[in-house]
């Protein structure tokens, strides 16, 4: 559990003084700037064998942010519902990321993100603070997971730029 917490802190420290829905409204298009005229042979290649090339973080938000829609939608139908944890390198290999075309993972991203924000922008107060118990984290508002998001979008960002940074 410790890891988990050391994790959420570091989101947290992201987007403590930034609006969450435009940190994420931002990340598509600063990620799509970062990698513009990369040669996708750097954007596949692996800083090390146990952490993910470019391509395959940019994958991972895609599919991320598809598990996170489902999420939203289920609490805030069903206030206090169970939220199933994934394995997100068993998703990284299953979805087989690096073979994703780069085109193809950013407009994933974008479309779904897109269409969150497009929902939470129109959210009651209430239907901000519905709920679900995440199998990890444990009690999780929908602003809870929006503030998330943010922060990991931030920390992917950081990951992005420091791997494109060392060649």
């Amino acid at each position: 559990m410790a890891h988990v917490d050391n994790y959420q802190a570091k989101l947290n420290s992201y987007e403590a003084e930034k609006d969450p829905l435009q940190i994420q409204a931002e990340t598509p298009s600063l990620i799509a700037t970062l990698v513009k005229g990369v040669p996708d042979t750097k954007l596949s290649q692996r800083p090390f064998p146990e952490n993910w090339a470019v391509k395959e973080i940019i994958a991972h938000l895609a599919e991320d942010e598809l598990a996170t829609s489902w999420r939203y939608r289920q609490m805030i139908e069903k206030n206090g519902c169970a939220l199933a944890s994934f394995d997100q390198d068993q998703w990284a290999r299953l979805g087989n990321y690096l073979s994703w075309k780069l085109a193809d993972a950013l407009d994933m991203f974008r479309l779904l993100r897109d269409a969150n924000l497009r929902m939470l922008r129109n959210l009651s107060v209430g239907e901000w603070e519905r709920f679900g118990v995440h199998a990890e984290r444990g009690r999780i508002s929908v602003r809870d997971l929006a503030r998330h998001m943010a922060g990991h979008d931030m920390n992917h960002v950081d990951q992005i730029r420091s791997i494109l940074a060392k060649s």
